[in-house]
């Protein structure tokens, strides 16, 4: 069921609804658009502010940047800068820059920013606590960073993949254990417990499940069991965290498109939404029966990239969508879930 649809100002990569209570209808959208200048290229970005809800969406408030790849609000209820929502963002520039949503949710405003790498930022993770960030960096690398008295500071930076950092993660019951996927096709997991000389072995690394690079990890809400995979060659990847040593592949679901995003619904367990790039959006379902896509959206005209869906009940969760080059966000509700509540 579509609800609405915005043009932005660029290539619209990543979208987020904002976990506080009162501010569920608040949505940030991030860009990220290539000048091609030859004699001095740049990439500039910026965030968009909605409000998004079932009757419709409206422009709050516009955020010049540098080109952004990954936005993130931090959790709920924890007591970093006196609770008040912070959206983190992750810059093509090689910086992470915070910025704190107005208690009316009517606009942002940057509260501190901090170099992390001369590469660029490609993703971001809040810790549980609110208290710390990873990031994953474009040369391979992985950061950790501590947020205190408003200021950002480097923890510990580890080559920690051969080939791009697309997701970090970190594990919510343990968040001294992070994840990692990158292009090198490998997924990680490393004890932050560690020394940043001794990071360079992951507590475990599987190099053979994903044919492609690693786009996206998902821990479950309902489930902190079950973590999802999200890889260029098409499949989500279904792991049991209950072993020991390592997560145990149990099930996969080829996509038909490179999956970018992975989105647990916040209150249906097992219920995900995935960007798949060249193939839309898709929603599926995961249980002990298995996994399967029970629905699929097609309204986008180019990459899939960012989505999310609306925190609330069962049967009220919108979801928002935005696809790159056509510089598109809608706001859609997924027929599957119509006459739920």
């Amino acid at each position: 069921m579509d609800i609405a649809s915005y043009k932005l100002d660029g290539n619209v990569d990543a979208v987020e609804f904002c976990p506080n209570p009162s501010l569920h209808h608040i949505l940030a959208a991030a860009t990220y658009t290539l000048q091609q200048d030859i004699a001095n290229p740049s990439r500039l970005g910026s965030i968009s502010l909605f409000s998004a809800t079932a009757s419709g969406i409206q422009l709050l408030h516009l955020v010049h940047t540098a080109g952004i790849f990954d936005i993130k609000w931090n959790p709920t209820g924890c007591d970093a800068f006196g609770g008040h929502p912070l959206l983190a963002q992750a810059d093509a520039d090689g910086f992470l820059a915070l910025h704190s949503l107005h208690p009316t949710g009517s606009s942002l405003f940057q509260i501190c920013k901090e170099k992390i790498t001369s590469s660029m930022c490609l993703c971001v993770d809040w810790s549980p606590s609110g208290r710390s960030l990873s990031l994953g960096l474009s040369d391979g690398c992985v950061s950790t960073v501590a947020f205190r008295d408003d200021r950002l500071q480097i923890s510990q930076t580890w080559e920690a993949h051969e080939h791009e950092t697309w997701a970090t993660l970190f594990n919510a019951r343990q968040p001294q254990l992070l994840y990692t996927g990158s292009d090198d096709c490998c997924f990680c997991c490393w004890d932050l417990r560690q020394p940043a000389s001794s990071a360079s072995s992951p507590a475990f690394r599987n190099a053979k499940s994903h044919k492609m690079g690693v786009c996206c990890i998902a821990q479950s809400h309902t489930d902190p069991n079950v973590l999802l995979t999200g890889s260029y060659d098409e499949f989500l990847r279904c792991w049991d965290l209950r072993s020991t040593a390592t997560p145990v592949l149990e099930k996969s679901l080829r996509l038909g498109g490179g999956v970018w995003r992975l989105r647990h619904h916040p209150c249906i367990g097992g219920l995900v939404l995935a960007s798949c790039m060249h193939n839309g959006f898709a929603i599926v379902k995961i249980d002990g029966g298995g996994i399967r896509t029970v629905e699929t959206y097609d309204r986008h005209e180019s990459l899939a990239y960012g989505a999310d869906w609306q925190r609330g009940g069962q049967g009220s969760s919108l979801v928002a969508s935005c696809s790159f080059y056509d510089r598109l966000l809608r706001i859609w509700k997924p027929n599957s879930l119509a006459g739920k509540s």
